[in-house]
């Protein structure tokens, strides 16, 4: 069983930075990605980006591409979502989570463990 906690979310002003940070309890080897989604209000949850933890490649959506960045600590087990350049448009509740063998990491139903979420407010 995994278990993956969010942390890091707050209120900023446009153009200011945050760093997310989900980190994972029990067992995660070279099948696992970890992804990150949001949900806006009134809208679907959307992919953000997500890595895989073979090899370390990273994946983002073009509304992210360039201003967010993915990021992994081995010793900690624990993945980072940097976010600069921050936009009102990015205020969501933002949500890690995790799978094994996932072949379409945007799919959200690949994922098998999520996190609680953590609010993100770009003010503007």
């Amino acid at each position: 069983q995994v278990q993956v906690v969010e942390s890091g979310g707050g209120l900023v002003q446009a153009g200011g930075s945050l760093r997310l940070s989900c980190a994972a309890s029990g067992r995660t080897d070279s099948s696992y990605t970890m992804g990150w989604f949001r949900q806006a209000p009134g809208k679907e949850r959307e992919f953000v980006g997500a890595i895989r933890y073979a090899g370390g490649i990273t994946y983002y959506a073009d509304s992210v591409k360039g201003r967010f960045t993915i990021s992994r600590d081995n010793a900690k087990n624990t993945v980072y979502l940097q976010m600069n350049s921050l936009k009102p448009e990015d205020t969501a509740v933002y949500y890690c989570a995790a799978g094994r063998y996932i072949a379409t990491i945007s799919r959200e139903y690949e994922y098998n463990y999520w996190g609680q979420g953590t609010q993100v407010t770009v003010s503007s």
